[in-house]
């Protein structure tokens, strides 16, 4: 989990990365963040620092290069999305550290001792009163030098353009250019000094002042997708209600309550952290959490999650799980983990800009040099046009195309109720071919209900007496399929059981109003010397609702059987229209279960599965993934320990989320919250759409760097256009990005 600290602003116009992050409170603390740690490097230390001015690969490379070669530096750990930079290193090299880092013109900042790096970074907003004074300037330039006014009223306008708009820009150029790196603000500041040399004071002036005034609207911009997760995440309330040792309640930091601590709730107030209700029965809305739009009812032994919404009845609940170890911490956990990895279409777009820069840089410098050398054209024009194709070098445009997009496709789905743990399983979700399903509390409910009940002599049963007879045998049962039948009848206006017994195997027997009877399977019943045997009529009905996957249990007296009961785990209602939207999207299913072949071979029947595999152990789950895998790529959705291996071996594992054990959602790729199996086609679609989105982002930055290229080479380029193109192209990727974030 991150905090957020505020430091000194540092929008940079390269962002190769978003700053993602993340935190859902005020007063959490970010465990990874520790000012020194322990490392597996035995008498070594580990140091976390904060450079704000640390955001792009450009920063990245300039620190390693630096730090790396050095006595006492063990290994660096870059983390540009929350600008946090770790050094594994000698105790004694700390200092050497901060003072090389520095050297650089960055500023470390460490966490007091003890104590973590806060609150993420959120940069103050910068004031605008000197970019409108700087922006009259140049424009007081342009107007000046076109109404040909003394030229040194112009140049002075500019220069005060310059001074106000630029002084950043060229400090961050200058540090560029002196360690041989040619960032957007390098390019800027070459150009910018060009265009001035060459005369052109009023347009170098408008240049940095428009490069200036964008790169805060592109700041601006870009803090929404960086701070999507947060602004979702940030519903865990600082205070909570807490019960002290005398009885009374106190206000307390949330962070700081312990699990078993009894807290409380009023109506409309939000969950402080897990726990389980112990008094009272509510509504609450877990939209944060799930993502389900109905707000889920709660009584006496629920559990609650920190950030969902209280409806309109008090509760006190037993805190389960401290702050840094709730649903919603693992969820800000997972999805920061997975904006920190990146996906492939990124890694492509980033090995393409390091060629891509460089090769414009040379055609720059051979637009400058050749044709007044070969064709004795003009040196002025064409070092001028060299200057425009330098700011058209910069790929910043194409670079955040593709993190942006990614992030803004994590923190849609997340606002859905499905965590997606890296940006590799949101592109792939679209090239799906195959999903195999688990059978009990992924496309079932997990627990058994009375499904039939058949009754063999109507004469007696004229009110439900059988039903009514069955649950008091049951209610002296722990077994599932006993429990089924009582909650079917329900626990009130039982009747009397005396001389009850369960026996191992079989089931229950008791005597009622003086006449024994059993409650049990058909062969126990079948097995006891009797007059209560089965005939083939009622073994044809029972092997009937078998081949269902229903489990009979028989009602008998001494010398008949009363009635069939049947019962099974009952389908969710999500499944059915779930596995309908899937094929409807050209993805084949497949169902892996543990349980007997009839009830699979139901339940793949009701829900539309394609292909069914039944008495399987977990290694037999693996095995059936692997072999799936050669038909294209493979999800495998399940909820239990024994789907792990599964889980991980699939190309995108899908963890049952609320229901599902720890195991299966660490394993997992992808943890559907609410365990509606209407989420995995919703994770489908958010692919495609993050894909088009990509496609589209990479297309408008490549093709508008074209026609500016091309145009500048034809002579029809200017420096205002080479900066329209560079820094309205960015604007253009983060908007369209940003739609991903109401799908």
């Amino acid at each position: 989990m991150s905090g957020r600290t505020s430091m000194s602003s540092h929008h940079h116009h390269c962002h190769d990365h978003i700053d993602h992050s993340v935190h859902h409170g005020h007063s959490q603390a970010d465990p990874g963040l520790n000012a020194i740690e322990a490392t597996s490097v035995p008498g070594a230390a580990r140091t976390a620092m904060r450079i704000s001015q640390m955001d792009c690969p450009t920063e990245e490379g300039l620190i390693r290069k630096k730090l790396e070669p050095m006595a006492g530096v063990l290994g660096v750990h870059f983390n540009l999305m929350r600008r946090v930079l770790t050094v594994d290193h000698a105790p004694s090299a700390l200092a050497d550290i901060l003072q090389a880092i520095q050297s650089l013109g960055f500023e470390p900042e460490l966490p007091e001792q003890g104590k973590v790096l806060g609150k993420a970074l959120a940069a103050p907003a910068k004031s605008w009163w000197p970019m409108v004074v700087a922006a009259v300037a140049a424009l007081g330039a342009e107007v000046v030098h076109w109404l040909d006014y003394p030229g040194w009223i112009s140049i002075m306008l500019a220069m005060l353009a310059i001074a106000l708009s630029g002084t950043a820009t060229y400090k961050k150029g200058l540090l560029a250019v002196r360690h041989g790196n040619l960032n957007i603000n390098a390019l800027m500041s070459i150009a910018v000094t060009g265009a001035l040399a060459l005369g052109h004071w009023a347009e170098g002036a408008m240049v940095m002042v428009l490069f200036s005034i964008a790169e805060l609207l592109e700041a601006r911009s870009l803090d929404r997708a960086r701070h999507a997760i947060t602004r979702l995440m940030e519903v865990a309330p600082e205070t909570v209600s807490m019960q002290s040792a005398d009885g009374g309640w106190l206000t307390v930091v949330a962070a700081s309550v312990e699990p078993g601590a009894m807290l409380r709730a009023r109506p409309g107030e939000r969950i402080g952290l897990d726990g389980r209700i112990v008094g009272g029965r509510t509504t609450v809305d877990q939209a944060p959490i799930t993502g389900e739009s109905m707000p889920v009812e709660k009584g006496v032994g629920d559990i609650v999650f920190a950030g969902s919404i209280n409806g309109m009845a008090e509760i006190e609940y037993r805190v389960e799980a401290a702050f840094s170890d709730t649903m919603l911490a693992r969820i800000v956990h997972a999805v920061e983990a997975a904006q920190a990895s990146k996906a492939p279409t990124q890694r492509l777009v980033d090995r393409f800009a390091k060629v891509y820069t460089p090769i414009v840089c040379g055609l720059a410098l051979l637009v400058a040099l050749i044709p007044p050398l070969v064709l004795q054209e003009p040196w002025l024009d064409w070092f001028y046009k060299a200057l425009v194709l330098l700011v058209i070098a910069c790929p910043c445009a194409l670079v955040i195309s593709t993190p942006v997009a990614i992030v803004s496709g994590l923190a849609a789905a997340a606002r859905h109720g499905i965590l997606i743990k890296g940006g590799i399983h949101l592109e792939q979700g679209r090239r799906l071919a195959w999903l195999a399903l688990d059978k009990t509390g992924t496309l079932t409910e997990g627990r058994p209900r009375q499904t039939d009940i058949v009754v063999l002599d109507r004469q007696i049963d004229n009110d439900g007496h059988y039903q009514r007879l069955a649950a008091s045998l049951a209610a002296r049962s722990d077994h599932p399929v006993s429990q089924a039948i009582l909650q079917a009848y329900g626990s009130d206006d039982l009747l009397d059981v005396h001389d009850s017994a369960a026996v191992l195997g079989g089931g229950t027997q008791g005597r009622v109003e003086g006449v024994l009877y059993r409650l049990g399977s058909l062969r126990w019943v079948n097995s006891l010397a009797t007059g209560a045997r089965s005939g083939s009529d009622l073994e044809h009905r029972a092997a009937a609702l078998q081949d269902q996957g229903k489990t009979v249990t028989v009602l008998a007296s001494a010398d008949r059987i009363l009635a069939l009961f049947a019962v099974a785990d009952a389908v969710k209602p999500s499944s059915q229209e779930a596995i309908a939207q899937l094929h409807g999207m050209g993805v084949q299913t497949a169902m892996l279960s543990g349980d007997n072949l009839p009830a699979a071979h139901g339940i793949a029947r009701q829900v539309g599965i394609d292909n069914v595999h039944a008495e399987l152990m977990p290694g037999d789950k693996l095995k059936a993934i692997q072999r799936y895998g050669g038909l294209g790529v493979v999800g495998m959705v399940g909820d239990g320990i024994n789907d792990a291996p599964a889980l991980a071996r699939a190309d995108i594992g899908f963890a049952m989320g609320a229901m599902g054990s720890d195991t299966a959602i660490e394993t997992a790729d992808v943890a559907l919250m609410d365990d509606d199996l209407r989420k995995i086609p919703r994770f489908i679609r958010l692919s495609n759409a993050t894909h088009a989105v990509l496609v589209q982002n990479i297309s408008v930055a490549l093709g508008i760097k074209a026609v500016f290229l091309i145009l500048t080479v034809w002579g029809m380029g200017t420096m205002w256009m080479a900066v329209f193109a560079d820094v309205g192209a960015s604007l253009l990727v983060v908007a369209n990005s940003l739609r991903l974030l109401r799908k």
